[in-house]
């Protein structure tokens, strides 16, 4: 029994290594003292005192070993583990394309200039006569009242007392210096004329066309020309209109001059 404790003593020491020292002396300070009296059963004698002091100093030491080979054995504490937190993944903008040019509508070449064919009949003028009434026309020429000493409107009126299918109507406005045209204007509808303004044979001439597939009215109607001129009071003995005209009744014809405004 002994030797078997023996040797469980020096297995512990020689595996744990405690402190020794200081457990020895605890146990020969418990063998010195006096060794309590106990009363025990019959049959039973007591175990010898180096005995129990070898008992208590290999429970001392298995304790301590068991303790030491569990602070030994024990894994240390696992650091904690911070995963790397993933790379931010890198934004590339988008390049923006250009916003395309603004469309430039093409240019437009201006549009030629009406060619009106020459009437058949020569254009009169105030030294030529005049003829102001013919079949259902009648017709009267005028200098506007309000005419002035940079800017003049010859005014025609025309009257029929027929529907007209066909009408041609004329004035002509010598060139007296500085003449330029500002407008024209008609009573009857504009979409039912084809109006035209050139400069031909030393004059400015307006001319109103009636579209095929209209009718002139019974009634008056009045056509104007306007045009700036040189300052001054400008004579307008060169002036002139022309009216043809084709109704139920036959052709018709007038012309005729200005009188001054009065």
């Amino acid at each position: 029994m002994n030797e078997h404790i023996s040797r469980q003593l020096r297995e512990a020491a020689g595996a744990h290594q405690p402190d020794r020292a200081r457990m020895l002396a605890r146990v020969q300070r418990g063998a010195a003292g006096p060794a309590p009296r106990h009363r025990t059963r019959s049959g039973l004698r007591s175990w010898p005192r180096a005995a129990i002091a070898g008992l208590a100093a290999a429970g001392i030491l298995a304790t301590g070993g068991l303790a030491m080979a569990g602070i030994t054995q024990a894994p240390p504490p696992s650091e904690a583990t911070t995963a790397p937190a993933p790379p931010s993944p890198v934004v590339t903008p988008t390049p923006t394309r250009p916003a395309p040019p603004a469309a430039t509508a093409p240019a437009t070449a201006p549009a030629p200039a009406a060619v009106t064919p020459p009437s058949p009949h020569p254009t009169p003028s105030a030294s030529a006569g005049s003829r102001t009434q013919n079949g259902p026309l009648w017709s009267a020429g005028s200098i506007g009242s309000h005419s002035n000493a940079y800017w003049s409107e010859s005014d025609l009126v025309l009257r029929t007392s027929q529907p007209l299918t066909s009408l041609t109507v004329e004035l002509r406005v010598a060139q007296t210096g500085g003449v330029r045209d500002t407008g024209n204007w008609r009573t009857l509808p504009a979409d039912d004329f084809t109006v035209t303004v050139q400069e031909a044979g030393g004059a400015l001439v307006y001319r109103w066309v009636l579209k095929p597939g209209r009718t002139v009215p019974p009634g008056e109607h009045q056509f104007a020309g306007q045009y700036n001129h040189a300052t001054g009071v400008r004579a307008a003995t060169g002036d002139g209109y022309r009216a043809e005209a084709q109704s139920t009744g036959g052709p018709a014809t007038v012309w005729g001059g200005f009188t001054p405004a009065g």
